[in-house]
């Protein structure tokens, strides 16, 4: 005989239904095997705390539970018929793996919004236990490395699903790190269909490139005679290189606009790239030396800071 529901979610028998669905809130959080992959015992209690949860949220079950009119498991204590074929809807434990789990007929998808990242059920709700409708295939989890300028301009991306099969995926506007895409019937079978495929982005950090909201900065070295004489240079963006105009007389730090050669907005637009010079010079270089000998910039360059 399964432990009383009260005594397994920790609640006394005259619990709120608020009550009672905070409990479950606790209990599933704290013994959810996508965190607990190393304690079978943590499975075994979550699928009890469901079945639990499973009989008190339901009005009408819990009410003949509470008359001793059924069993736990929902099955009749009386040897006649009349509660649904000895169907309580405690249903088989179905496999854990991405999002979605529970009892067969149970949403907890809203349980674990914002958890496991979005709901992920199958839908289905509570049916009690009579004309529910066949649960779907669990969903199944990925994630996706994606080099950062791929992303930056959409560049399609290939995914191996777990059946083998290959799927190129068109990344969404405004994709960002931990976006996540969903893919219908890509999951598991079931006997009401299959689950789905949750892709989550991963954008992988660039050696020079820099997001910003949805521009791009890049630091570009340039020499002391492009930045006095002014100069044609050669920029990188994330979908090939183009020339850029430094004005004469630009100073470090200056920053210049590269028009739409940012990640795409939400609303199909691109961001652009921000380019901030930075003059370098060359160490110990006679040449130069002797060539700014006696010249002196008389500009307070620091009187704004006080010295």
């Amino acid at each position: 005989m399964a432990a009383d529901p009260y005594t397994t979610l920790g609640v006394p028998r005259g619990a709120s239904e608020k009550d009672i669905k905070s409990a479950y809130r606790k209990l599933a959080k704290e013994l959810h095997p996508d965190t607990n992959q190393d304690n079978p015992k943590a499975t075994e209690r979550f699928s009890e705390v469901t079945r639990a949860y499973d009989l008190l949220s339901d009005k009408d079950k819990r009410a003949q539970f509470d008359r001793g009119e059924i069993d736990v498991d929902g099955n009749p204590t009386m040897g006649f018929g009349g509660f649904g074929g000895g169907g309580g809807g405690a249903g088989g434990q179905r496999g854990f793996r991405g999002e979605g789990f529970g009892q067969d007929g149970v949403d907890i998808g809203d349980i674990f919004e914002g958890l496991f990242g979005g709901r992920g059920g199958p839908g289905g709700g509570f049916g009690g236990g009579r004309g529910r409708a066949a649960p779907r295939g669990a969903n199944v989890q990925y994630r996706l490395k994606v080099p950062f300028a791929d992303a930056a301009s959409r560049a399609p991306q290939r995914i191996t699903l777990s059946d083998g099969k290959t799927i190129d995926l068109k990344l969404p506007a405004g994709v960002e790190d931990g976006t996540q895409m969903r893919l219908a019937g890509k999951g598991e079978a079931g006997p009401g269909g299959n689950g789905d495929a949750l892709v989550i982005i991963q954008i992988e950090p660039h050696a020079f490139f820099r997001r910003d909201g949805d521009n791009i900065r890049l630091d570009l070295p340039v020499t002391l005679d492009e930045a006095v004489n002014g100069a044609k240079v050669k920029v990188p963006t994330v979908e090939g290189p183009v020339m850029l105009t430094i004005a004469p007389g630009s100073s470090s730090g200056k920053t210049l606009r590269l028009k739409g050669r940012g990640f795409t907005c939400k609303d199909g637009t691109r961001g652009d790239q921000l380019v901030t010079l930075e003059i370098t010079l060359p160490e110990a270089d006679a040449d130069l030396v002797r060539r700014l000998e006696g010249w002196r910039d008389p500009r307070p360059l620091r009187a704004r800071l006080g010295v």
